[in-house]
Formats: structure tokens, sequence, C-alpha cells
């Protein structure tokens, strides 16, 4: 899989994720999941390998490279079968948002736990009347004294029960206006009053969901991302740009590594139906593969891979070299290109092997449910598509 897109460092860096995902593969990953059980195991020596942290500051004991090296290695843990869904949230969002707007202080005591998997962090942004919506948040921060006293509710946060920390989403009193602004906070998981109850989920995942209660939770000044123990840096300055910025920081991560995400499901897919379909014979002793109806549809889906991919080196590269406005509508494509490319592969996978193709043996049926996912996380088709319409095209918003 060779691309001029890519270097020969890239190139060996997916050379040695690859070999590092076939040695534990979809068995062990499934078999996990079935458990609710977090891959320690790979998780651990991923984060041994310089894998984890590869886009975090070197300086913090990280890689110093970007969502291009980071991306390589959740597509091509997601193809050998064995992905590692909390890369997109702990280093991905929170590591990058802490390492380009945190204090010295917070860089010092996350970025390098971050960088080699002995700390993660979870992302607290979804709630159950906004959604992803930052202007609809009601989660809220208040001033008591030198401290932050943080009050509301979140849902589908991924991994709470395995992180360290959460870095959640509220909103402050912007000091200038009195409007509220974004603003985003380090929550240990152990805070008094930060509560977490698991969301029974019919799909079976390592990385348990749930709902969070946050009950005036107190914080010391230095949780707020960006500001320090003397207040420095304190939400509402600049206007109350500040939050908004880091949010946004977070978010287009996040979609790169979504596009990642479905991207590596959907070559896993893609390659178990190919390997299916050169050794399955049915008609004259020919292999199955061999008929247009099973090798258009899985050529048909390699393509679109391919493609999304294209999106998402694009998006990663953008955001790399500090274009955030065009890494957020790369971004966004690329989300959206892989999500439907990996339902798409997913299900032609699964046609091409018939009943074997709901098999335990194959790996392929729990795939189903988990691609589906990857059109509706972190961010819906119709949002990018609403983001796309008003944002690329000028065209009016319908709300």
């Amino acid at each position: 899989m060779s691309t001029v897109l890519e270097t020969e460092e890239h190139k060996a860096l997916r050379a040695a994720v690859a070999a590092l995902g076939k040695r534990y593969g979809r068995a062990y990953s499934t078999d996990l999941a079935r458990k609710g059980e977090h891959p320690r195991e790979l998780w651990d020596e991923a984060g041994k390998l310089g894998y984890l942290g590869v886009n975090l500051p070197e300086e913090y004991g990280g890689g110093g490279g970007g969502m291009a090296e980071l991306s390589i290695v959740l597509e091509e843990l997601g193809a050998a079968g064995s992905p590692l869904l909390m890369m997109v949230v702990s280093p991905a969002i929170c590591g990058t948002v802490i390492a380009r707007f945190g204090t010295e202080a917070q860089k010092r005591k996350w970025l390098p736990g971050l960088s080699d998997g002995t700390l993660s962090m979870s992302f607290g942004i979804t709630e159950p009347d906004a959604g992803s919506n930052s202007h609809r948040i009601t989660t809220t921060a208040r001033r008591d004294g030198d401290d932050w006293l943080l009050t509301g509710r979140k849902v589908f946060i991924s991994g709470v029960d395995i992180s360290d920390a959460t870095l959640v989403v509220g909103r402050t009193e912007d000091a200038r206006s009195g409007n509220l602004k974004p603003c985003l906070f380090i929550v240990p998981r152990d805070t008094p009053g930060f509560g977490r109850t698991a969301i029974d989920m019919e799909l079976y995942a390592a990385e348990k969901q749930f709902e969070l209660v946050l009950d005036d939770v107190r914080l010391p000044a230095d949780a707020l991302v960006g500001g320090g123990a003397s207040g420095a840096g304190e939400a509402g300055s600049e206007g109350g740009d500040a939050g908004l910025l880091q949010l946004f920081a977070g978010l287009n991560p996040e979609r790169i590594m979504g596009a990642a995400f479905a991207i590596g499901m959907g070559r896993y897919a893609v390659g178990r139906a190919v390997e299916y379909a050169k050794t399955r014979t049915v008609w004259k002793g020919a292999p199955i593969g061999s008929h247009q109806a099973i090798a258009h549809p899985l050529a048909q889906a390699h393509i679109e891979l391919e493609l999304a991919r294209l999106m998402m080196q694009k998006a990663a590269r953008l955001y790399d070299e500090g274009d955030d406005i065009g890494a957020g509508e790369a971004a966004n494509m690329a989300k959206y290109a892989a999500g439907e490319a990996c339902v798409k592969a997913v299900d032609q996978a699964v046609h091409t092997l018939g009943g074997n193709g709901l098999t335990r043996e194959y790996g392929l049926a729990s795939l189903v449910t988990a691609a589906r996912v990857s059109r509706i996380a972190p961010v819906s088709r119709e949002m990018i598509l609403n983001y796309v319409s008003h944002q690329s095209l000028g065209l009016p918003k319908s709300y």
C-alpha cells in the first residue's frame, strides 16, 4: 500500500503498527469486548512503543508528530482487527487540547502519561438535551473563591471507568459580556460529586458508555485548561474565545480519528472477504471471487475506503500545519466518507461470506453494528451535511 502522500517514515510506521495489531488480532478484541474488558495488554504495549503519543510534543514524552501519524496508528490497528477506541479520546482530543492550550503545569502533569499510556483521559461533551451542540450545553461552572463549582450532566461518555480523568466541556460567564462561553475542565475520576452510571448498551464493546452527573464538583483553579493556580487564563478572557478555540481544537482530531477508526474497520472487513472469495468454490471449481457479482462490489468497497483515506490524510495535514478552518471542513468530509465507506464495506463482506459472515469464526457479524456507529459518532452524517451545506456551499441554515 504505497502512496505519494506518505513519507518513508509513515510507511515504516504503518508496517510496524500493522505487525503489532496482527499479533493480537480480531479474536483478542472480540473476546475482551464480550467481557466488557479494556484491551489493556495491547494498550500498554502500544504505549511503550511510542504509538499512543506519536502526536504529542517530544519535550513531554511524545513522538513529536501530529494527526497524520496518530491516524495511521489507529487505522492499522483497526485493519488488523484490534482497534483502540480510546485513542480517539485520550491522545487525540485530550492530549491535543492540553498540548496546545494547557498551562506548563498541566502539560507536565498529563502529557507524559498520555504519551506512554500510563494515564488516559475521557472527553465529556455530549448532553441529554444538547447532543454535541456546544451552544446548548447546560453544564456550568461558577466561581467559589479560588475554586470552581461544576454542575451538569453528560451522556455517552466513553471509558470513564478506565480513565484517570475526564476533560469536561462546560460553560462559564464571560467576564466582559456576561454571556456563557465554552470552557474545558480536567476532572479527576474520583473527585467528590463526580458520579458515573454505565449505560446499558446492546453493542458489545470493550469501552463502556457512561452517564455522568456533576453535582457541584469542586475543582481548583488549575483544573481549568489554560488557567493557573493564580487564576491566570481565567475563563472569559479574550472575550470568551479561548474556550471555543480549545473545543474546536479537540473536535477536528476527533473527526480525523473517527475516520481512521472507520477506515481500519472497513479494511479489515474487505480483507477477510477477499481471503474468503479467493478460496471458496461453489461452481465448476472456480473461486467465487472470479465472479464479477462478488469481485466488483468488493472492488468498489476498496475504492471508497481509499478515497476516504485521501480526505483523512488531507484533513490531518491541514490540521498539523495549523489550518484549523481548512482542517474543519476536510475532517468533517473525511468522517462522513469513512463512515459511509465502512458501512458498505462491512455489509458487502458479510454478504460475500453468506452464512459464514454471521459466524464467530470470521469475526464480521459484530462489525455490522459497530460500522453503523461510524455514521452517528462522534457526529452524525446529517450534522456533517449541515456543516458542508452551510460552511462550504454557503447555503442558508434551516434552523
